[in-house]
């Protein structure tokens, strides 16, 4: 049966106990072809690329009639 051989310190107890929970935050990275924020592995949802080539038809924004 595996027994530690020393007394782990309350400080290093303390320091390991602490990250736990430590939430990350998603990766991110851009597309190639807009640089719009995409998840990865992921369709673009800004134009429908992935790995360069259109996958989804992504309707055009609508121009602001100013």
């Amino acid at each position: 049966m595996a027994v530690p051989k020393k007394r782990m310190s309350r400080s290093r107890t303390a320091k390991r106990r602490a990250n736990w929970d430590v939430i990350t935050v998603p990766a991110h990275g851009k597309c190639n072809n807009c640089q719009a924020a995409v998840r990865p592995h992921r369709v673009c949802a800004a134009c429908g690329f992935y790995r360069g080539k259109q996958i989804l038809a992504v309707a055009a924004p609508a121009a602001s009639a100013e």
